[in-house]
């Protein structure tokens, strides 16, 4: 492996940032996804929550689980029954890093079609 591609992966396993993982990975599933769209409509209990997907209580609270310990949304018992909200800091973390990438992937892509432009013979 030459000396640039050692830098670039050091690079990357320096930069690991936990809390976004773990936001990447809770959004990976489906119905962590549409959980998280019913609570952008505003906080619902676990059995609300559970009602669309067809699964048990159990197999729901188990996404709960999920989706809270990566920090995106939050849940209290109040009785007999679990109301859960959506907590926005983790999603808004996700999305500066997209941001980042994105606005530094682009200008790589942009310095490389400059040099191509630079290189290649001109038509007349």
């Amino acid at each position: 492996m030459t000396e640039p591609y050692r830098r670039i992966i050091l690079s990357l396993v320096t930069k690991y940032d936990a809390t976004l993982s773990n936001t990447f990975a809770a959004l990976a599933d489906p119905t962590r996804r549409g959980i998280l769209a019913q609570l952008a409509h505003g906080p619902a209990a676990l059995a609300d929550l559970a009602a669309p997907t067809g699964f048990a209580l159990p197999t729901v609270l188990r996404h709960v689980t999920i989706l809270e310990s990566a920090g995106l949304i939050r849940s209290q018992k109040i009785g007999r029954s679990r109301i859960c909200h959506a907590a926005t800091n983790s999603l808004d973390h996700g999305l500066d890093w997209m941001t980042k990438t994105r606005h530094s992937l682009q200008s790589q892509t942009d310095r490389i079609e400059i040099y191509a432009k630079s290189i290649m013979p001109t038509q007349e």
